[in-house]
């Protein structure tokens, strides 16, 4: 089974940047792959999706700040996420699309 681990996330002021990754123990090249996220008391959402042919998808909230990428080599995918607002703090999760596998994730804080 492959494992997915994140890292990246941070303490970062409004309107900063920061960058994820996810390094995977197997390959994920023929795999959709996807960053969700989960705020305290909120259900978790899928913000950006990468297919296997490295078609992004964004959900509108993320739409023009956010930048997903996959390097097949590495079988990693990266998150670029820029112009951070406070509603982005959250913990970030990599995972497969659909959500296939637990993860560990990594919080992204956001202050005002």
């Amino acid at each position: 089974q492959v494992r997915l681990v994140e890292s990246g996330g941070g303490l970062v002021q409004a309107g900063g940047s920061l960058r994820l990754s996810c390094a995977a123990s197997g390959s994920i090249s023929s795999n959709a792959m996807g960053w969700y996220r989960q705020a305290p008391g909120r259900t978790r959402e899928l913000v950006a999706t990468i297919t296997s042919r490295g078609t992004p998808i964004y959900t509108d909230s993320v739409k023009g700040r956010f930048t997903i990428s996959r390097d097949s080599a590495k079988n990693t995918v990266y998150l670029q996420m820029n112009s951070l607002k406070p509603e982005d703090t959250a913990v970030y999760y990599c995972n497969f699309v659909p959500w296939r596998i637990g993860g560990q994730g990594t919080q992204v804080t956001v202050s005002s």
